[in-house]
């Protein structure tokens, strides 16, 4: 288990990362991309086999060790070396995408203390100003008091900053109307949809077809996954608008693995797979075997301690 380190060992820890990596935070040997990640042009996904093992997703950041969804979860996966991380995206009362995976409050954050009468406590029914005063930390942990819910442009910033990678899941989009448009427009103001980012940097995904389709309708360039397991004979008509199917490790087989791989998806690419959510050894290695392309994990060390992914 990865231990959360003090100021000085973290520090120490990304200097030593650094290093390996000749002396900046590139993408190099991180996944999606290249083999080398230096920027070949080649979509998200390329070559995962020449990189000696699935491409290995931080979920809500490196959340095992850290209060999920949080600017500290994503820079401790970057501490540890892991630059694809995966995100939840909802939107408030006035309007403002934030990254929180549950469409309620309560489990993450003091909402319950601080407005106790505003019971479901939805994401939807406050503002950003209110959700902005709420701590997101404590439950985790005391060391993490005062970590707050970002917004989706202050996450992004922030992952621009790690030089990190995106996996974002619009959440619940039946929800709000339009996150699709929304969530596109947010992306393009702080740089997210140039032809560098869109190429290697960022997959988009939902559970929503529906989703899925109009981010692939209004950005045909842009990587997409369906969060889900299909029939094999359905799987036809996900490969008309996406390029991923992702679904839970527990509902798939090697053949059906097999089956995506044997699709093209939207960009005349093999289909891939990305899998969640795999947090111990024996489950990485079996998933691996099966021929998946990604797991997705809240323990991201373990992942690639197992199965060799980057």
């Amino acid at each position: 288990m990865y231990v959360r380190p003090a100021a000085a060992a973290a520090a120490a820890f990304l200097g030593f990362t650094l290093t390996l990596l000749g002396g900046t935070a590139s993408y190099a040997a991180t996944g999606p991309g290249s083999a080398t990640g230096t920027g070949t042009g080649t979509r998200p996904g390329a070559g995962r086999a020449a990189l000696g093992g699935p491409v290995v997703y931080a979920h809500r950041g490196a959340s095992a060790y850290a209060p999920e969804n949080t600017l500290d979860a994503i820079d401790l996966a970057m501490q540890m070396g892991f630059d694809w991380v995966e995100n939840d995206v909802q939107r408030t009362k006035d309007g403002v995408l934030v990254v929180i995976h549950d469409d309620t409050l309560a489990r993450t954050t003091d909402v319950e203390q601080r407005f106790p009468n505003r019971a479901p406590w939805k994401v939807q029914d406050f503002t950003a100003a209110e959700i902005a005063q709420l701590d997101a930390g404590s439950w985790f942990g005391d060391e993490y008091a005062g970590a707050w819910v970002p917004t989706l442009r202050e996450y992004l910033d922030r992952v621009q900053r790690n030089r990190q990678r995106l996996l974002l899941e619009i959440k619940k989009p039946e929800l709000y109307p339009g996150i699709e448009e929304q969530t596109l427009k947010v992306l393009d103001e702080a740089g997210w949809l140039d032809a560098r980012h869109v190429a290697q940097r960022l997959v988009v995904q939902s559970f929503s077809a529906d989703s899925v389709r109009v981010v692939h309708r209004l950005r045909p360039d842009l990587v997409t996954a369906f969060l889900g397991t299909p029939t094999v004979a359905d799987l036809p008509r996900y490969a008309e608008f996406t390029d991923r199917i992702n679904p839970w490790h527990t509902t798939i087989s090697a053949d059906w693995v097999s089956a995506v791989h044997g699709l093209r998806g939207a960009h005349g690419k093999a289909m891939e797979v990305d899998t969640w959510i795999v947090d111990d050894a024996a489950t990485a290695r079996r998933v691996q075997d099966m021929g998946v392309d990604g797991i997705i994990t809240n323990a991201p060390d373990v992942v690639q301690d197992a199965v060799g992914g980057f």
